[in-house]
């Protein structure tokens, strides 16, 4: 008999109905089965994770609560609801700033970050005697949120431990990440619709759904219903669900029903902006502008002026950090045809002036148009009678000016601009006001300095910024960075370390120890790091580079081959992997693949010295030795203190006969490495075979 290889599972098509009866077909494991919805209507972000997580936690609670309190920021991102028994223990001043003082936000990544930080709860938060298969049912109609933790949760948990069914309607999920992963890790099942018959033709059993059932009957009832009849079936259900008290449910179905009950500007509106509210704070951007749109068709832009603007507001920032900047700056265009309010024209133009030095595509960067939208701002704060908010708005814009004065390459100018900021609102604000926003200004202070050469200002900065935001891991990681420049290798550890603890798995942290650990000769750790972040994102080209590199030099040729073709599939061009590629046809004896790949290295960067030298052995091997001189000739001009070079460019001088430039190189080359007995044999050798010749 075959052994059944554990797999994930997709099944599409059909309606729920229909995919729960081909279930049987699967040949699942036998154990527990947990199924969970998705549909974003139901609880919004992490409708699918939260619910999955919010199940879990009480028993892990007994039995580990040192891994809920390792990942409760994704706990309490992904299920709001948990915040009575999950402490948050790693609080920042950005997570805690009052509405009125937000002027940090997260990074668009920090979503990928809290996916996998959920994965890693699920996989070591499983008992035994737990779930074997965990169904997610509407997986086309999740948030994105939830679509990039299945990509993470069908990537990395293995179907022994963790069988995952996701199932969806007609073509599946939209979103391009999470088709790749179940097209390469899932086994498809199609499902075809069924004739079985369908549910009552209920108005109620349609809104008790929360309008998420796929059945045709219910639906049909509801929309056979006069509007007014319709919008108290939405009151009724969201009276119900407000009883439950449960956060996510005002960030889902509450909102919704509100949005189309009978008083949708009166109750629908601050329902549909606590949810955007909520997700613009936690970095759930796509949800921010779902919500914000769906704010801002029940509006009047003229009547409503304020609450228009809160609406926009939070969509453009998010628009701006989901880099699509074009619908971004239309919502700045009409800001600026609806309103006559200083305090609009000032957030557009900043608004702008951000599109135009940071959200853009490069091509599209414009540091010029950024300068001037910013002194359009800082005119209009300056008209501004309350003598504080005065002060805050000018420092705010100042600072946004100064990142363009370094994009323009004026740090002097930038550092003014902070400094006068941060004097302003120290002399002119209580210890107590706008503490986020002084915080930033010194930590872009900080960077300024650090541009200047200026390091010990630098880290005199960092250790302020610390101090103040201590669970903020950004900090830990900017200044790890800068001990290491300083050759303090201890220190960054300790830093990197502390970062690591503070944030959800954040790829680049364990990248920069991880090069840090090869500096240092430690081989395995470095490995290590390299290999934990490819698992946390898999297009880190540069993390292939390193980790292909560690496997060449170990002899590993087969490993550091699928590395280096793996990092081509995602940047093709990529000179270093090219070059390990080089590396291992050479290992292997296979000639003209090496020269090739070392051919397409030197096409992307025709300065690079592997490839450079690599080609000149292959080329030296092959007696080709003008071919191995003009490399070697260029590798030395670009290092012209590199032992390794001269010694082995004297070969080629010395095999065509220049005995005298053969000398000359093994002369430096041994003034460079006096204890290398290669290079002293070798010069020895030349000296001989030079006078002999003369």
């Amino acid at each position: 008999m075959n052994e059944v290889v554990p797999t994930h599972h997709w099944v599409r098509g059909g309606l729920v109905r229909d995919r729960e009866a081909a279930m049987e077909r699967l040949g699942l494991p036998a154990g527990p089965v947990m199924v969970v919805d998705a549909h974003r209507g139901l609880r919004g972000p992490y409708t699918a994770a939260g619910t999955l997580v919010r199940a879990m936690v009480p028993d892990v609670l007994l039995r580990d609560r040192k891994l809920v309190e390792r990942y409760d920021i994704e706990l309490l991102s992904a299920a709001p609801d948990l915040r009575s028994v999950v402490p948050n223990s790693r609080e920042t001043l950005t997570s805690m700033a009052l509405p009125a003082e937000r002027t940090r936000y997260y990074a668009r990544l920090r979503t990928t970050r809290i996916s996998n930080g959920l994965v890693e709860f699920v996989r070591d938060g499983l008992t035994a005697d737990g779930p074997r298969v965990l169904v997610v049912e509407n997986a086309d109609r999740a948030e994105a949120t939830d679509q990039e933790f299945l990509t993470a949760l069908v990537r990395r948990i293995d179907p022994a431990h963790l069988t995952v069914v996701v199932r969806s309607g007609g073509t599946g999920p939209a979103d391009e990440a999470l088709l790749a992963v179940l097209a390469a890790r899932a086994q498809v099942t199609e499902v075809q619709p069924s004739a079985a018959a369908d549910g009552p033709a209920d108005a109620w059993a349609y809104v008790a759904t929360d309008c998420t059932t796929d059945q045709p009957a219910p639906r049909a009832a509801y929309e056979a219903l006069d509007p007014a009849a319709r919008a108290l079936l939405h009151d009724r259900r969201a009276a119900e669900l407000a009883e439950r008290d449960e956060e996510s449910l005002r960030l889902g179905a509450i909102a919704y029903h509100l949005e189309h009950g009978s008083d949708p500007g009166g109750a629908g509106v601050p329902a549909v902006f606590h949810a955007m509210d909520h997700s613009l704070c936690n970095g759930f951007y796509e949800a921010c502008v779902d919500y914000g749109r769906r704010g801002l068709a029940l509006v009047d832009p003229r009547t409503e002026h304020d609450r228009w603007w809160a609406f926009t507001k939070g969509v453009t920032l998010s628009l701006s950090i989901l880099g699509r900047t074009y619908e971004a700056e239309k919502l700045d265009d009409q800001a600026r045809l609806n309103s006559v309010k200083p305090a609009v024209h000032m957030a557009a133009a900043y608004n702008t002036a951000m599109l135009y030095t940071r959200h853009n595509d490069p091509e599209d960067r414009d540091e010029f148009k950024a300068k001037a939208w910013l002194n359009s701002a800082i005119a209009t704060a300056s008209l501004i009678e309350n003598r504080s908010d005065r002060a805050f708005q000018s420092a705010f814009y100042k600072n946004g000016l100064a990142l363009v004065e370094v994009n323009l390459g004026e740090p002097t100018e930038a550092l003014r601009l902070v400094d006068e900021a941060i004097s302003s609102l120290d002399e002119l604000l209580g210890p107590d006001e706008h503490v986020l926003h002084r915080s930033v200004l010194k930590n872009n202070r900080a960077r300024v300095y650090l541009s200047l050469g200026r390091i010990q200002e630098a880290l005199a900065d960092y250790a302020i910024v610390i101090r103040e935001d201590p669970n903020h891991a950004e900090h830990y990681l900017e200044r790890g960075n800068i001990l290491r420049r300083l050759g303090r290798p201890e220190e960054a550890f300790e830093d990197y370390a502390r970062a690591m603890r503070l944030s959800p798995p954040f790829p680049e942290i364990y990248y920069n120890r991880g090069d840090l650990r090869l500096n240092e000769g430690d081989t395995e750790g470095a490995l290590a790091d390299f290999s934990y972040v490819i698992e946390l994102v898999p297009e880190f080209v540069d993390a292939y580079v390193n980790r292909a590199g560690l496997l060449l030099e170990a002899g590993e040729l087969d490993a550091a081959e699928q590395d280096a073709n793996t990092g081509l599939g995602h940047e093709p061009d990529n000179p270093y992997l090219h070059a390990v590629l080089g590396q291992v046809h050479a290992e292997r004896e296979e000639f003209e693949e090496s020269r090739a790949a070392f051919d397409r290295a030197l096409a992307a960067d025709p300065d690079m010295i592997t490839a450079l030298s690599g080609r000149a052995a292959l080329a030296y091997d092959m007696g080709e030795l003008d071919t191995a001189a003009v490399d070697l000739g260029h590798a030395v001009e670009l290092q012209p203190d590199d032992p390794a070079l001269r010694y082995n460019r004297a070969f080629v001088h010395q095999d065509t006969g220049h005995w005298e430039e053969a000398l000359a190189d093994l002369e430096i080359a041994a003034g460079l490495a006096p204890d290398d007995s290669d290079i002293t044999e070798a010069l020895d050798t030349c000296r001989r075979k030079a006078a002999a010749a003369r």
